[in-house]
């Protein structure tokens, strides 16, 4: 196994009050890959970075992260590894130069490469004219830009990120996307876990989409969404009171797929489709409002994999061990 890649086999965590959070995953994430791990809350996201990381022991299963086992060999995985987890742990009375100079302390950086080590981190997440002000001062971007660099210290060939863009600004997020790709660039390997289907598509080069403790589907994002396949077309009908029609029309199209709410959808064979179904709807005497091809998306995926779409589930993850 190479130094910086990671590997699990049969991962899995069972909490004693839970459900079982993890059930049975493999993974492989080669080195200098950005891997998305996606999922609602309660999909085991965040349960599979803690046992990854070694703060949570598995309840079965092996996993192997920078060529360690996470179980036996947990002081070198942590030597190795970055993480950016959900909760930041960061003083509000310190400034941002001082955590980093505590953070290089614990990882034993001496001392007279500190100053030079903490400008350049600070010049690279962005923070150089906040570098002297408190923490509690920050923003919440502000604040997981630090983590990130704190986590980044002592130049680890692997990071792991634990959904590092929840509840950040746009500017914010493509930030710290930019960031990202820098590192792996770099040949860091990134374990990105993301409740947003937008990051995972942009960032990374696999993804895991995870449900109920399970891997449900990995692959590039091309790849699976050219397994979906079909686009889908939806209509918002002029007349609200005429949804029902629209809906009867599109049905000899295409079976039914998400839609807004006040639209209808069906996922069809192609574009070529289109044209006899608006000469349906005239046929109908059904007007449009808005009439869209929507081509497919990792939560068409996630939907066709699970029964469900992906955005707006909030399951709270099991937590009665942690």
């Amino acid at each position: 196994m190479r130094p910086n890649s990671i590997e699990a086999e049969g991962l899995a965590k069972q909490f004693r009050k839970g459900p079982r959070a993890v059930d049975g995953i493999d993974l492989h994430v080669s080195p200098g890959e950005i891997y998305g791990f996606l999922g609602p809350n309660g999909a085991g996201k965040s349960t599979t970075v803690h046992m990854l990381t070694t703060l949570l022991p598995p309840t079965a299963g092996t996993g192997r992260v920078a060529g360690y086992d996470i179980v036996r060999e947990g002081a070198r995985v942590r030597a190795a590894i970055g993480a950016a987890l959900q909760e930041a742990a960061l003083d509000p009375l310190l400034t941002g130069r001082d955590h980093l100079r505590l953070q290089m302390a614990l990882h034993g950086i001496p001392r007279r490469e500190r100053s030079e080590r903490a400008d350049e981190l600070l010049v690279r997440v962005g923070l150089t004219g906040a570098a002297d002000r408190k923490v509690g001062g920050y923003s919440g971007g502000m604040k997981r830009r630090l983590d990130l660099a704190l986590a980044l210290v002592h130049r680890p060939r692997i990071l792991f990120l634990d959904e590092p863009t929840t509840g950040l600004d746009p500017q914010s997020r493509a930030a710290l996307w930019d960031e990202v790709g820098r590192l792996a660039s770099d040949g860091v390997t990134v374990f990105l876990t993301t409740q947003y289907l937008e990051e995972a598509d942009v960032l990374a080069d696999r993804v895991g989409i995870i449900d109920h403790g399970r891997i449900v589907a990995e692959g590039t994002p091309a790849a699976l969404k050219g397994e979906i396949g079909r686009p889908t077309v939806e209509v918002v009908p002029a007349d609200p009171d005429q949804r029902g029609a629209v809906a009867d029309v599109l049905a000899r199209f295409g079976e039914p797929s998400q839609a807004s709410p006040d639209g209808v959808a069906v996922r069809i064979d192609g574009e070529a489709e289109l044209a006899p179904i608006v000469r349906a709807l005239d046929a109908e005497d059904l007007h449009v409002a808005q009439l869209q091809l929507h081509a497919p998306t990792l939560d068409d995926v996630f939907l066709a994999k699970t029964g469900r779409s992906l955005e707006g589930a909030e399951e709270p993850e099991a937590v009665a061990a942690e």
